[in-house]
């Protein structure tokens, strides 16, 4: 597209991003990249609702300067290192890009806006704005009425004064790799696991070690092995609902993770960040592993930004003896503490009557989701494997047939218009099979998921996939 520019007079417009789409045989998330490349280059002006254009001439500006020496000096930066600091957001990315306009998401993480309790946040933090002091600076480790509000939410023997809150649960996750486990060393995931974790582990430059889950958890006989072998100090793990398998940790395993940790002299990092995505028909859900623990092994993570928003970006670290005070020193050095008017919205947010009734309503909406998916994919895609229905969550892990490649999948899924995730990110060494994952809480309703899935089974007949078979 940029060689042939010349073609047009400044000012004039460019084919539509259709005609690119076919004359180029490419995705209309490539077209889109394309554009918004020649735009940043200041070659081509778009213009919503008209269309990309030539830009006019530019005037010749100071002289572009030389960064080829940080190559040098980041290359010699990872050299001297244990383990390089390899900073790939790529697998956090497919969750958080919106797709282009027309794109079914099944590749999101978060509530659809129709989902969202937007008009309770809203009156939330008009009521928040006003309250005496909310522009203040706020206390370091939170405002005590939310740490209470965390602390009773986890149970147990837990107390406010051992809560910190913080800016989400990405940002506890990375407060607590960073307290526990130094540069170099090795720190337990389950396989497969959330890549924003893994993206958190190789940027603080720790080794991630996979210890495989199953549909009741990880397994404790393979932790225990791997702590052994490794000398790690930190496992990190989601007992409920685990992402993206949906696993949930069984009675049996909970108090054998708790006690093989425990003999290693290791941390638990206990990342509970669907607790208030349960499904309708879900039962009971387990406490978590913190309300278990008399003796300090887990470091407990919990966030509201699943269940509301992910602009709503307020969470939780809870931990036990000498290292909250870690945990709490480096919270300060990172981030001083969490804008006090997000804190105060957040509190009136969970004390208001629209808190219990957004959770009921999200509840049987994820319910109804969860089963028009589970149905159309059975039903249209038989050669998916699903080996586990979640309770809870947001999405579907499915194992593609033997033999089957992930990116050619998702490539020709987006040039059908729908969005997934592939399952590579979620694996930090090599993955048994090919997998997929599929949300079903980012999309408008259960038309969109019938449509999702229709243009999934064009998009495997496209790629030569067994799948649709």
């Amino acid at each position: 597209m940029r060689s042939e520019l010349n073609r047009y007079s400044p000012g004039g417009k460019l084919p539509s991003s259709r005609a690119l789409v076919e004359r180029f045989r490419v995705s209309p998330v490539t077209v889109s990249r394309a554009l918004a490349q020649l735009a940043a280059e200041g070659l081509v002006v778009t213009r919503p609702g008209a269309g990309a254009f030539r830009a006019e001439p530019r005037e010749a500006g100071p002289a572009a300067g030389d960064t080829s020496w940080q190559e040098v000096t980041l290359s010699a930066d990872a050299a001297a290192e244990p383990v390089p600091r390899t900073v790939d957001a790529s697998g956090v990315l497919v969750s958080l890009a919106a797709p282009p306009p027309g794109v079914i998401e099944f590749n999101g993480g978060y509530l659809h806006a129709s989902l969202q309790p937007e008009r309770a946040m809203a009156s939330a933090l008009s009521r928040a704005g006003r309250r005496p002091g909310a522009w203040a600076r706020p206390p370091v480790d939170g405002l005590p009425e939310l740490r209470e509000w965390f602390a009773r939410g986890i149970g147990g023997a837990i107390t406010a004064a051992e809560v910190l809150i913080t800016a989400g649960g990405q940002s506890a996750l990375t407060t607590a790799l960073r307290a526990l486990a130094p540069p170099g060393a090795p720190v337990l995931v389950e396989s497969p696991t959330y890549p924003g974790m893994l993206a958190i582990a190789r940027a603080a430059g720790l080794r991630p070690v996979p210890v495989p889950v199953d549909r009741d958890g990880v397994k404790p006989e393979l932790l225990a092995d791997a702590f052994r072998a490794t000398g790690a100090r930190v496992f990190v793990c989601q007992p409920l609902f685990q992402n993206p398998t949906g696993a949930v940790l069984a009675p049996a395993r909970r108090g054998e993770v708790l006690r093989i940790a425990r003999a290693a002299g290791a941390f638990v990092v206990e990342d509970d960040f669907v607790r208030r995505l349960v499904h309708e028909d879900a039962g009971p859900l387990p406490r978590p592993l913190a309300a278990e623990d008399p003796d300090g092994v887990v470091v407990h993570v919990g966030s509201l930004t699943k269940a509301t928003s992910p602009s709503f970006r307020v969470g939780a670290l809870a931990a036990r003896g000498p290292v909250l005070e870690r945990l709490r020193a480096i919270q300060i050095v990172d981030t001083f503490f969490v804008p006090r008017p997000l804190q105060e919205a957040a509190l009136e947010l969970v004390g208001s009557p629209a808190w219990p009734r957004h959770l009921r309503a999200v509840s049987a909406a994820l319910r109804e989701r969860r089963d028009t998916m589970t149905a159309a994919l059975r039903l249209r895609l038989p050669g998916l494997a699903l080996p586990h229905v979640p309770s809870g969550g947001y999405h579907l892990w499915v194992r593609l047939p033997d033999g089957a490649q992930e990116e050619p999948l998702v490539a020709a899924a987006l040039r059908a218009g729908v969005a997934v995730t592939p399952g590579r990110p979620y694996f930090s060494a090599e993955p048994p099979a090919a997998h997929l994952r599929l949300s079903f809480a980012t999309v408008a309703g259960t038309a969109e998921i019938t449509e999702g899935v229709r243009r999934l089974v064009a998009a495997c007949e496209e790629a030569g996939d067994a799948a649709a078979a």
